[in-house]
């Protein structure tokens, strides 16, 4: 990046400054501060260890500074402005997850950056559906990260004291890591009708967790298959692998016949019942898991973005989204600071763009152009571009 980019880039984060104030996270005062300021080279310096008190009012800092990117901890601290993390005196850390769009799985080199942001939400609506419903946290706060994904900050009083291992238990469940279907099904014995020995019946918790996701996705399928016709739901069933005629015949009757049975969670019903149910378990570990990165839950001293700065890789806002805005809720569009909405700007580009930003398409040529500063911002903040002469 060339400095008279750099330089531009600067101004134009110091003049959203001055007209947005960022909210401060709870307990501001506890935890560790960061920023990345606008460096010369290829590199970045991350500028740590300071208190709240050390930088002085967020706002003037802000627009004193004009940081490329700004950071506050996870964790809380006694000091948090000392040099060495033993030093802090760590208290307590917010539950944080990371998803990036980068490391989900479907996500190529081809994929858009519109498209992968698209992925990545899906992705986050499965993860708040677990923690609302398998966790039941109320404290959570939604944030897109200005870049490639989302953060949720969950700040519940029984989770802020849960040391790395328990917080790695959380990354586990809801990535649905090592789950097996067999170690969700609980086994009863039943007496059989004029048996010496007891049966044994094998059957899905109908009362949540990945038990309870489970049985429900089994119950939709099983009333799916009923609604049809037989010929039909038989060569609905053999499109699973190892499922062929005869087991596609053995499951459909046992789901017909057994329905009462099935909602209470028993898929012991027929031995081609329980291989089907199987395999709806590894479709619901796949649709319903969420691939959160796993070092940011853990990590009970990480510094994550502070809503309301700017994204020094993008010129996009971190944003904080309201959960009943959440469905409606366009990074593309919501997330561009207003400040940079009012002017064309001319840059140089080397190479033609096709970027889709602000609820329009672009396809810019190489050499000189003038474009919405908005877009001219992202274009030269990922280094694709450098501001031209006016």
């Amino acid at each position: 990046m060339e400095e008279r980019t750099r330089a531009y880039l600067r101004g134009r984060f110091r003049d959203h400054y001055r007209a947005v104030n960022p909210t401060l996270p709870p307990g501001a005062d506890e935890r560790e501060w960061g920023y990345i300021p606008w460096t010369a080279g290829p590199g970045t310096t991350m500028v740590r260890h300071n208190s709240l008190l050390d930088l002085g009012d967020l706002g003037g800092f802000l627009e004193r500074e004009r940081p490329r990117h700004v950071y506050f901890s996870a964790g809380r601290y006694d000091d948090p402005g000392a040099g060495t993390m033993d030093a802090k005196g760590w208290r307590s850390a917010d539950l944080v997850f990371d998803l990036d769009a980068d490391h989900l799985p479907g996500v190529t080199p081809e994929t858009t950056y519109a498209e992968m942001l698209a992925r990545c939400k899906d992705e986050l609506l499965d993860l708040l559906d677990l923690l609302d419903r398998d966790f039941g946290f109320e404290d959570a706060t939604v944030v897109f990260s200005g870049g490639r994904g989302y953060h949720v900050h969950v700040r519940d009083e029984g989770v802020r004291h849960l040391d790395r291992e328990a917080r790695r238990e959380v990354v586990d469940y809801v990535r649905a890591r090592d789950v097996a279907f067999d170690s969700l099904v609980e086994s009863e014995a039943v007496a059989g009708l004029g048996l010496k020995n007891p049966t044994h019946k094998r059957t899905l918790p109908t009362d949540g967790g990945w038990g309870g996701r489970v049985h429900a996705r089994l119950r939709s399928f099983v009333d799916e298959l009923v609604a049809m016709e037989e010929e039909d739901a038989l060569e609905r069933l053999q499109e699973f692998d190892g499922i062929g005629t005869g087991k596609a015949t053995g499951a459909y009757n046992a789901a017909k016949n057994n329905r009462r049975e099935i909602e209470r969670g028993n898929v012991d019903v027929h031995p081609a019942f329980y291989q089907l149910a199987r395999i709806v378990a590894s479709e619901v570990f796949a649709a319903e898991s969420a691939a959160v990165d796993e070092p940011v839950t853990t990590d009970t001293h990480r510094l994550i973005r502070l809503p309301g700065s700017l994204h020094g890789g993008s010129g996009l806002e971190v944003t904080r989204i309201p959960r009943d805005e959440l469905a409606d809720f366009d990074p593309l569009v919501d997330a561009i600071p207003e400040t940079f909405t009012r002017h064309d700007v001319t840059i140089e580009l080397e190479e033609a763009a096709k970027i889709e930003l602000g609820g329009e398409s672009f396809t810019i040529p190489a050499g000189n152009v003038t474009i919405p500063e908005y877009v001219a911002i992202f274009l030269m903040a990922r280094g694709r571009a450098e501001k031209g002469k006016e």
